[in-house]
């Protein structure tokens, strides 16, 4: 997987706090917690506008080897390879994706260098 940043369109929604000069604090509480049955190490699933649109279903996992396995445990030949961009908020990349054609639960899948590239930060256990 490669990734590479493109400017994010212009916006004058800049977040409240970014205006006001207070610094963000990245961290999670106990109340982030709320809602999820402890213990868990479940997949990180979340929703992403690809290529102008938003997908549904998008697994966040480790970057992929080769040879490509299926979640069935067979070998996986990719059909070819495309370039969209991924935006999350204002930050946009360029994510290069591997077109397989086998069945899957999840619409797309990332690895984990897409995350580092946005320097974004989550929380299996949130």
């Amino acid at each position: 997987m490669s990734v590479s940043c493109c400017p994010a369109e212009e916006s004058n929604s800049m977040p409240k706090r970014a205006k006001m000069g207070i610094p963000l604090v990245l961290g999670f509480s106990d109340e982030d917690k709320v809602g999820t049955i402890q213990p868990h190490n479940d997949a990180l699933v979340v929703t992403l506008r690809i290529g102008g649109y938003d997908v549904k279903r998008v697994m966040i996992e480790q970057a992929y080897s080769s040879p490509l396995v299926s979640f069935e445990g067979k070998m996986v030949i990719p059909k070819g390879q495309i370039r969209l961009s991924v935006q999350t908020g204002m930050d946009v990349v360029e994510v290069d994706f591997i077109i397989i054609d086998v069945f899957s639960s999840y619409t797309a899948i990332m690895g984990k260098p897409w995350l580092h590239t946005l320097g974004a930060v989550f929380s299996t256990l949130h």
